[in-house]
């Protein structure tokens, strides 16, 4: 995001302090700032470009921090002295390149393996380790900020071997919709404006499983004050958002009572595109996180999203109601 008058680019900062024990909370923290592409640039002070998303991704990790007994805030700055823009960005490029050269090895040495391979052997192993591969460059581009330069290699190789593999034959509901208490329908939901796939997602889980009837208020991220008869979701403070290592939507399905086994898939993939972590590794994360990214490009009106959103959720929910081994 560049300033409008002097040109300088501005960046988010996360500044932490985390408590000595326990141990483990350090190395979950770490992981989730390696997850949404964060650098450091000083002991606890990570940085990411100013946007949106990055700004609700640290908000999130600051919270996480807080919850866990640690100290941390974050706040927009531009660099004067000592880095500079240019510097900041060669070390996300830098980082970002690593990712993407630790692919592509280890994409040459499958490659190797399928080549020697007999034509009778391990093609599940084969397919599983390719996918991960096309999973895991999909996770370093969404966080490649700066356009690196070993993407265009990594992507080359993967995609070289996808087509050999495909070339030798290896890559070949219950019906009923339960509602929450009575007491928690026809309510008004509020959510943050500049609504996300959480968000989205969340919105459609409420008005097609949870509050047919409910209204939505998009509000800024701080200051609200609930009204009667609001419920707040994916917010500070709110009734239903983040818990743990669970985003809303996660959330949502589990005080509801939903059970469907399309629901659960769902959810798995919106986890996986909120939290960045990989955690259920879904191969439709990627694909569905790029029709999600180009509805919220393509209008900034918050109902306009979720509408949007709604039609590609109901074909999704349709899908998975209809997979093989899905109970109806």
């Amino acid at each position: 995001m560049m300033d409008a008058q002097d040109g300088a680019e501005r960046w988010l900062l996360l500044i932490h302090q985390l408590p000595a024990k326990p141990a483990y909370f350090r190395v979950k923290v770490w992981r989730r700032l390696q997850g949404i592409g964060a650098i450091g640039v000083k002991n606890s002070v990570y940085v990411l470009p100013s946007n949106e998303q990055t700004q609700e991704d640290f908000e999130w990790i600051r919270r996480e921090i807080a919850d866990g007994g640690g100290e941390a805030m974050v706040c927009e700055a531009r660099m004067i002295e000592g880095l500079d823009d240019h510097e900041i960005r060669q070390m996300f490029r830098a980082e970002r390149d690593a990712d993407y050269e630790a692919v592509a090895k280890e994409a040459r040495e499958l490659a190797m393996v399928f080549a020697n391979a007999p034509s009778n052997g391990p093609q599940a192993d084969t397919r599983a380790q390719l996918a991960r591969l096309r999973t895991r460059l999909t996770q370093i581009a969404a966080i490649d900020f700066f356009g690196a330069n070993s993407r265009e290699t990594a992507e080359g190789i993967v995609s070289a071997l996808e087509a050999r593999v495909r070339k030798e034959g290896v890559m070949a509901s219950d019906g009923i919709e339960h509602r929450l208490p009575g007491e928690l329908e026809g309510r008004t939901w509020v959510t943050r404006r500049g609504v996300q796939v959480d968000r989205i997602a969340s919105a459609w889980l409420i008005h097609r499983f949870i509050d047919p009837e409910g209204k939505f208020k998009f509000v800024d991220s701080k200051g609200y004050k609930p009204e009667a008869g609001d419920l707040r979701f994916d917010m500070f403070e709110a009734e239903y958002t983040h818990e743990g290592d669970r985003c809303t939507f996660e959330v949502l399905l589990q005080r509801a009572g939903l059970r469907h086994a399309a629901l659960k898939d769902i959810a798995a993939i919106v986890h996986d595109i909120d939290l960045k972590d990989a955690k259920f590794g879904r191969d439709e994360a990627a694909g569905i996180k790029t029709l999600i990214d180009s509805i919220c490009v393509a209008t900034a009106d918050d109902n306009e999203r979720i509408a949007r959103g709604k039609a590609i959720l109901d074909d999704l929910y349709l899908y998975f109601q209809k997979k093989p081994g899905n109970p109806r």
